[in-house]
């Protein structure tokens, strides 16, 4: 079975919610960070998704948008945040962030991080600096919780890169990657070793899954990758940049 939808969709509503999300503030038990980084899924018409095949541990990201998906990989954990709309399975992977508030607690969590802006710079660091762990698995980001979303303070003008995303095998050339220029929290590209050639047409949005395909996205990090550099995601100049 092919994923052809998204291959004919220039703007798909994840890769918004996506960009909208940069610069809103994650909450989680007691620390605080200003999301930086970040990667779209398109759930069932997205290989690289958790969601394209529907599954007990993806049934959420089926659901409600707003909701937090949790998941293990690496003995990391990874948030999510499901966009919807409701049967589609599109989430959005938080990949970085700056801590705001409470930077003693996310440096106790993080003790090896090398100093303050890789307190949550990978997504598997940031839910250890917000201590965020299964336990968060289903939590609606809309209300008063220890985990949430504070969308208020989100500062306008905000530069985004555009790229693919780290570590999937299939539809590895999907620039569904966005980050803040400059922002030294956010995570370096690395592409999956076993990810077909980029400009193959297996890395694009029609390849065929199979039981081996990409989760949401990884918990490392490594070499830099091609982008764009998007200003008000509006308009766009190629590029490349290496992410700090």
């Amino acid at each position: 079975m092919e994923s052809l939808v998204l291959a004919m969709v220039s703007e798909p509503s994840v890769s918004l919610e996506a960009r909208a999300l940069l610069g809103t503030v994650l909450v989680g038990h007691g620390v605080a960070a200003r999301i930086t980084e970040v990667e779209a899924y398109g759930g069932r018409d997205d290989p690289a998704s958790h969601a394209y095949r529907r599954t007990p541990r993806s049934e959420i990201m089926y659901g409600p948008p707003g909701r937090l998906y949790v998941y293990r990989i690496h003995g990391h954990h990874c948030a999510n945040v499901v966009t919807g709309p409701t049967e589609q399975g599109a989430a959005v992977l938080i990949r970085a962030g700056e801590i705001v508030d409470g930077l003693a607690t996310a440096r106790d969590r993080r003790p090896t991080a090398g100093n303050d802006a890789a307190l949550a710079r990978g997504p598997g660091n940031l839910t250890r600096a917000l201590g965020i762990t299964m336990a968060d698995l289903g939590t609606d980001l809309g209300e008063p919780h220890p985990v949430r979303l504070d969308a208020t303070g989100r500062p306008a003008g905000v530069h985004i890169a555009v790229g693919p995303r780290v570590g999937v095998r299939l539809a590895a050339d999907v620039a569904w990657r966005y980050w803040i220029v400059g922002d030294p929290s956010v995570s370096a590209y690395r592409r999956h070793p076993r990810a077909a050639a980029a400009g193959d047409p297996e890395a694009g949005l029609t390849a065929e899954a199979d039981s081996g395909s990409a989760g949401s996205g990884s918990a490392g990090s490594g070499s830099a990758g091609s982008a764009r550099a998007v200003a008000n995601s509006d308009h766009s100049t190629t590029r490349r940049r290496r992410p700090s």
